[in-house]
C-alpha cells in the first residue's frame, strides 16, 4: 500500500522532482547518512546542469555493493558527473540521456572528445547511443582507440544500422574470448561488413587496414 502511494506520489510531481524522488527511494539504506546526503546534491547540481542523474544514482550503488568507502563513492560519482558534461556538450545540441551516458562511458575508456562530435556529426539528428556503446567494447575488448574510432565512424558514413554494429561487437568479443587478438577478430568481422557496405566517395573510407595483407586472421575463419 505504502508503495503505491509512492508511486503515485512520484507520477504527480514535476518531472526533475519526481527523478529526485526515485533516486532517493534507490538510496534509501545503502549508504552512510553522509555519503548518501553528498550524493543527494550531486545529483541536485546534475539535474540543474540537465545531465541524467540515473547513471549517477548506478554508480553509487555499485560503490556501495563494493562497500567502498563514502569518500571514493562521492570522488566516482563526481567525476562520472564531470564525464556526462563533457559528453553533452560533445553531443551538442540536443543529445538524449542515452546518448550522454553512452558519450561518459566512452571518455571513461579513453574515447576522445573529438571522436564524440565527429560521430554526432556524422549522425546530426539520430542517437549516437549504440555507435558509442560499441565503440567502448571495442576498446574494452582490447581494440586501440584509434583504430576502434576510425572504424565505427567509417561505418557510420558508409550507412551501417545498429544491428550491424551490434553484431560486429557481438563478434570480435566471440572471437577474443575464443582466443583470437582483438585486432584479428575485428579484421575477420570488417571483411564482412566491407562486403555489403557502400565504399565512402567511392574509395575504402579508410577502412582497409581492417582487412590489409599485413593483418593476421590465423586460425580464424572468414565469414
Amino acid at each position: 500500500m505504502m508503495r503505491s502511494a509512492l508511486v503515485a506520489l512520484v507520477v504527480a510531481l514535476p518531472a526533475h522532482l519526481a527523478a529526485q524522488a526515485a533516486a532517493s527511494t534507490r538510496l534509501d539504506g545503502k549508504l552512510d547518512g553522509e555519503t548518501r546526503a553528498a550524493v543527494m546534491r550531486t545529483l541536485d547540481s546534475a539535474q540543474t546542469r540537465g545531465l541524467p542523474v540515473e547513471p549517477l544514482v548506478d554508480k553509487a550503488l555499485e560503490g556501495a555493493t563494493k562497500r567502498a568507502a563514502g569518500p571514493r563513492i562521492q570522488a566516482a560519482v563526481s567525476m562520472l558527473m564531470s564525464r556526462l558534461e563533457a559528453a553533452r556538450d560533445a553531443l551538442a545540441p540536443n543529445p538524449g540521456p542515452r546518448d550522454i551516458a553512452a558519450g561518459a562511458d566512452a571518455l571513461a575508456y579513453g574515447v576522445t572528445r573529438k571522436a564524440l562530435v565527429t560521430m554526432r556529426a556524422i549522425r546530426p539528428n539520430e542517437s549516437v547511443a549504440v555507435p558509442l556503446g560499441v565503440l567502448t567494447q571495442l576498446v574494452a575488448s582490447g581494440v586501440p582507440v584509434d583504430r576502434a574510432t576510425r572504424v565505427v565512424a567509417d561505418l557510420l558514413r558508409r550507412g551501417a544500422r545498429d544491428e550491424q554494429l551490434i553484431a560486429l561487437n557481438n563478434d570480435v568479443r566471440m572471437y577474443v574470448a575464443a582466443g583470437a587478438s582483438p585486432q584479428s577478430a575485428l579484421d575477420v568481422r570488417m571483411r564482412g561488413l566491407n562486403a555489403v557496405l557502400p565504399p565512402v566517395g567511392g574509395a575504402s573510407g579508410g577502412l582497409g587496414d581492417a582487412s590489409s595483407p599485413g593483418s593476421s586472421t590465423t586460425g580464424m575463419k572468414k565469414p
